[in-house]
């Protein structure tokens, strides 16, 4: 009788310490969104012809950012004085940089947002189910100390609202969002340049993913069109800007964990279609990943129907500019244009 006891009472705590481990998958999975009337819409970038990539590699991660940003108009045309922001970083786990984004572009984002005027920012993901909760990845991965430190509110979505979005993809006809797309002024995008197992590559397209309930993530409604799904989920919103962190880039394996390269840059564009397809390039380049080196970047599945969608640019259609920089810069980005045809 006392063994038994002993065993139904272990039973109980371990269900009572997975119930407490994954209380806010639970909750997230029990959550009903709200339904928004209509398209998430937002105009394509300034540029009426072409879309714009700044990238740079020269100085601190602050004066990249900023070098990269002026390439493409500078902040000036965000209006960012008074305004909310919501930066949306990849905080996928708890794993560092390039798994997740880097805490100094984080803080360096932060910072430049704050100067430029913005009246609050917070930055916000929600991880894998199985990485969950959200804001003890980000204190783990020193995201949560790095924003904080800037005066940035960081969120972790499954503890908040989420949205319903009618899209018009092929696959998807509705999308849940999380409220927060629609509680600040401005988005601004950070995802890291990695590769991925299942949908080949995760730039600023993938990043979306985290801001989507977890009933639509893609392996639970086709794993056999991962790359299309991404897409599709991207017509529930446009975010502003697209700052890319690539100062450490996986380029093999991921998302989790895989082979990295220091490659020391950012990449800005308000277009989220143009700033991947240059990601991709920088991947490209090191020829360690089959499923994004032995396809021309145009033709990754991601890119071809985001294009199809309408959700950014296609190839004639992108411009890219370069700050100076040195040696290695230099002859990385003249890889880069090799491979985009940029």
């Amino acid at each position: 009788m006392t063994s038994r006891r002993w065993v139904l009472g272990f039973i109980l705590l371990v269900g009572v310490g997975i119930l407490f481990w994954k209380g806010a998958l639970i909750r997230h999975l029990l959550s009903r969104p709200r339904k928004r009337e209509g398209p998430f819409t937002r105009p394509m970038p300034h540029s009426e012809k072409k879309s714009l990539v700044g990238v740079a590699g020269k100085g601190s991660v602050e004066e990249k950012i900023r070098s990269a940003v002026s390439l493409i108009g500078g902040f000036g045309p965000f209006g960012l004085k008074g305004k909310s922001v919501l930066l949306k970083a990849n905080v996928v786990s708890y794993r560092p940089s390039p798994t997740t984004t880097s805490p100094e572009v984080v803080r360096a984002m932060t910072k430049i947002l704050y100067e430029e005027g913005a009246k609050k920012v917070y930055v916000g993901d929600m991880s894998a189910a199985l990485y969950l909760a959200t804001l003890s990845n980000m204190r783990r991965t020193g995201i949560k100390e790095a924003a904080e430190a800037a005066r940035a509110e960081v969120i972790g979505f499954e503890d908040h609202g989420w949205v319903e979005v009618d899209v018009s993809g092929t696959s998807l006809r509705k999308v849940i969002v999380t409220e927060w797309l629609f509680r600040v002024d401005l988005i601004v995008n950070l995802p890291v340049i990695k590769t991925h197992r299942s949908a080949s590559y995760s730039i600023c397209l993938k990043n979306f993913v985290g801001c989507t309930h977890i009933r639509q993530r893609p392996y639970l409604i086709d794993s056999s069109r991962w790359e299309e799904l991404v897409a599709e989920l991207n017509l529930a919103y446009r975010p502003h800007l697209n700052v890319v962190d690539g100062t450490i880039s996986m380029v093999e394996g991921g998302p989790w964990q895989g082979a990295i390269q220091n490659t020391g840059l950012i990449i800005a564009s308000e277009d989220r279609v143009a700033a991947d397809v240059v990601g991709l390039g920088v991947i490209k380049t090191f020829g360690q990943w089959d499923r994004v080196t032995k396809k021309d970047v145009w033709d990754q599945r991601q890119i071809k129907r985001a294009i199809e969608l309408g959700v950014g640019r296609g190839k004639g259609e992108v411009e890219l500019l370069a700050a100076p920089g040195d040696r290695s810069f230099n002859e990385l980005i003249r890889r880069v244009r090799e491979e985009t045809a940029l």
